[in-house]
C-alpha cells in the first residue's frame, strides 16, 4: 500500500499547472486515499502558498451548487474555494476584454454574488441571513479545469481551487431592511437568460441552486465551514459567489456574453472576453 502524498506536495503541483498552464492527470488518479477531507487539506496548503507570494483572499465561491448539473460532472454536492484579491475584478473598473491566455479550458458561469456586512451564523433563517448583506450584484465566473476535458472527480476540484480562475462582479445593489420581502421572494424565484454573442446560450433560474436560490447556497457554505475547524469561517467584508444558474459553457477570445435576468431588481452583466 503506498503512502498517503502529503498535501503540500498536491498543492506545489497544483499551483505549477496553473503557473504554466499545463493541464495534468486527476490527483485522484494516481493517489487513492485523496478523498474529499484529503483535497480541502490541499487546498488550505495552496491558500497558504498564495499568500506567501502575496495574494490575498477576499472571499469564497461555491461550487457545483447547480443540481441540474451533478449528473453530467459526477458530483453529488456542493464544494468550496477561495477567491483572490489577484481573482476578483469589478466590471465597471475594465477598461478592455477579460483574457483568457492565463486559464485552461474556461468555462463561463453566470452567478449571483453577495458582499458581506457581517459575520453569518449557523441556523439562519433567509431573512437573518439577507440581514447579514451588505449588496448583492450579479457576476461571472470563469472556471477552469487542470485536468483535460473536464474529467475529474470531486477531491480533485476542490484542491484545483474550486475550479476558480476568474470573478467579474457588476453593480453593487445595497440591501435595505425595508426591502427585505422582495429580496427574500426575488432571490427564490428569479430566472435568467446567458446571450453570447447576442444569442441566447442557455437560460437558468433560482431554482437550479439547491433548489432554494443563492440564500440557499450560502446557508450551506455557512454549515459547512462551520463542521471544518481548519475552514476560516465566512467574516464581515468577504465576498461570496453562489454557484451557475445555467450550465457552465466553453468560452473563447472575441465572444461577448450578457445576461437578462427576470424577476430580481439586478441589472444584467456583459462581458468581453479577449
Amino acid at each position: 500500500m503506498r503512502d498517503p502524498v502529503p498535501a503540500a506536495t498536491h498543492a506545489r503541483t497544483i499551483l505549477a499547472a496553473h503557473e504554466h498552464r499545463r493541464q495534468i492527470a486527476p490527483l485522484t488518479g494516481w493517489d487513492a486515499g485523496l478523498d474529499l477531507p484529503a483535497a480541502y487539506r490541499v487546498a488550505a496548503e495552496v491558500r497558504h502558498l498564495r499568500l506567501a507570494r502575496g495574494e490575498r483572499p477576499v472571499g469564497r465561491k461555491i461550487g457545483f451548487t447547480n443540481t441540474t448539473l451533478w449528473e453530467t460532472y459526477g458530483v453529488h454536492a456542493p464544494i468550496w474555494g477561495h477567491v483572490y484579491d489577484t481573482t476578483l475584478l469589478e466590471r465597471a473598473a475594465l477598461t478592455g476584454p477579460i483574457p483568457l491566455a492565463a486559464l485552461v479550458e474556461p468555462r463561463i458561469e453566470p452567478e449571483i454574488v453577495f458582499g458581506l456586512a457581517r459575520a453569518p451564523e449557523p441556523g439562519m433563517d433567509d431573512a437573518a441571513l439577507l440581514g447579514c448583506l451588505d449588496w448583492v450584484a450579479q457576476g461571472f465566473e470563469i472556471v477552469q479545469s487542470l485536468f483535460p476535458g473536464w474529467r475529474f472527480a470531486a477531491p480533485d476540484t476542490v484542491a484545483a481551487f474550486g475550479l476558480h480562475g476568474l470573478l467579474v462582479h457588476g453593480a453593487r445593489v445595497p440591501i435595505t431592511r425595508d426591502a427585505a420581502p422582495v429580496w427574500i421572494d426575488g432571490l427564490a424565484g428569479f430566472s435568467i437568460a446567458l446571450l453570447r454573442d447576442g444569442a441566447v446560450a442557455d437560460r437558468g433560474s433560482a431554482r437550479n441552486v439547491l433548489g432554494g436560490g443563492p440564500l440557499a447556497a450560502l446557508r450551506h457554505l455557512i454549515d459547512v465551514l462551520a463542521k471544518d475547524p481548519g475552514s476560516p469561517p465566512l467574516a464581515a467584508g468577504e465576498i461570496v459567489s453562489t454557484g451557475t444558474l445555467t450550465d457552465a459553457l466553453p468560452v473563447a477570445a472575441g465572444q461577448v456574453w450578457t445576461t437578462r435576468i427576470s424577476g430580481l431588481s439586478l441589472p444584467g452583466l456583459d462581458l468581453t472576453l479577449g
